[in-house]
């Protein structure tokens, strides 16, 4: 960066869609540090839009035209939506209402913003804001998958206080993290795009009863790296995350699991896949008797649990005869023998590769910020040093880049 200006950005054009929401006034100060890194930002504003922001506001900022009537004579008579949507780099929706995300899934076209939407042949970011219960209802969801599949990127939202006084998931994606999401949308193509790669990370959840679960330590940090780096290098990820102790990243379709079961369901959803990665804790057994009250405390001691294995996700999917990942990866938590039990689950779930650690206790791996991991592959085993997770993560994903090219 020189002079404020991010040379990802400098000379690119953002065509900005501004959502009728209560956060559109962050709006202008995203155009404010667009502009200060370089790019050009030609806003759009919805009806609802005006509510928050004025017009003149957003122009101002932008030191361009601001956009908002689809049948206004002077720019549509020359198919102003069209030139719009075809002369931007990157088109981005913030905020990106629950109205704006159902007309976008559904393919409707009924104002301006839609129009320009459905008419763009560039990349699209969204970063959705709204109540917690319009962002957890099922129609919000099954939008927010379609736009996924369909390839639109998404940053956000953050978990946090509402405007309205709830406390959720809703809230804008910070500046910083929008930022972050454009100059990776606006990327040169990394060695991984029109590669579709799945990741499973963090923890399962096993109920015992409505208020009481098993689990295991894992924070999802090491995953969440990693779909994160396979993300940077240009992969489409669909990233299955257990309850983990660390937000997802951004610019990946995330799929909130919290039993093994779910997990396996949602695995499946996700295939095809050029490469799956199951860095996830993932529960060995569930308790079959877990009742829908809670248990009480009896007079004759603890009460039994009956357990049932769980689906084996890893070795399900390595065993696929048609239309399996080119490449098939497991993690390997040990306490003991890291390498020789590597060995025996790469042989056990015919996968390609085990990634194995050492979580003992002392070593300050599950849950830390540090990984030291082996490698374990039908040619031998590479031993890495001890790395942040995010530096293992990067590493990790340029060698699946590399192992995807020679297929």
């Amino acid at each position: 960066m020189r002079n404020g200006v991010i040379p990802m950005l400098a000379g690119k054009r953002i065509l900005l869609i501004i959502g009728g929401g209560i956060a559109a006034y962050k709006a202008l100060e995203l155009i404010r540090e667009l502009r200060r890194a370089g790019a050009s930002v030609v806003p759009v504003l919805t009806r609802a839009a005006e509510e928050f922001v004025t017009p003149l506001s957003a122009s101002a900022l932008a030191a361009e035209k601001v956009y908002r009537d689809l049948f206004d004579l002077t720019d549509e008579a020359e198919m102003g939506h069209i030139e719009l949507s075809r002369d931007a780099d990157l088109v981005v929706v913030a905020p990106a209402t629950a109205d704006l995300m159902g007309k976008m899934a559904a393919g409707l076209a009924n104002d301006l913003a839609s129009t320009v939407l459905m008419a763009t042949d560039k990349r699209v970011l969204i970063a959705p804001a709204m109540n917690v219960r319009m962002w957890q209802h099922p129609a919000t969801q099954r939008n927010l998958s379609t736009l996924t599949g369909d390839g639109v990127l998404t940053v956000g939202p953050d978990e946090g206080d509402m405007a309205c006084g709830e406390y959720g998931p809703g809230r804008l994606a910070t500046l910083p993290a929008i930022m972050a999401a454009i100059e990776a949308a606006l990327s040169v193509p990394g060695p991984l795009s029109g590669r579709h790669v799945l990741v499973t990370s963090g923890p399962t959840h096993e109920p015992i009863d409505p208020v009481r679960y098993i689990a295991n330590r894992s924070s999802g940090a090491q995953g969440t790296a990693l779909a994160a780096a396979l993300r940077d290098l240009g992969a489409r990820v669909t990233f299955v995350t257990g309850p983990a102790r660390v937000s997802p990243p951004s610019g990946v379709e995330v799929v909130a699991v919290e039993t093994a079961r779910e997990m396996a369901d949602a695995v499946q959803q996700a295939l095809p896949a050029d490469a799956a990665i199951f860095a996830a804790a993932v529960a060995d057994w569930h308790v079959k008797n877990a009742g829908a009250q809670k248990m009480k405390k009896a007079a004759g001691g603890m009460p039994a649990l009956d357990f049932a294995e769980n689906p084996d996700i890893l070795a399900g999917v390595a065993g696929i005869k048609a239309g399996r990942p080119k490449l098939v990866v497991g993690f390997a938590a040990e306490t003991e023998n890291v390498v020789d039990h590597a060995r025996a689950k790469l042989t056990r779930k015919g996968c390609d590769w085990i990634v194995a650690n050492d979580v003992a206790p002392g070593t300050g791996i599950m849950g830390g910020t540090e990984n030291a991991v082996h490698i374990v592959t039908a040619e031998g085993v590479e031993d890495w040093p001890r790395l942040s997770k995010d530096e293992t993560a990067r590493r990790l994903a340029a060698r699946i880049a590399d192992a995807l090219a020679e297929n």
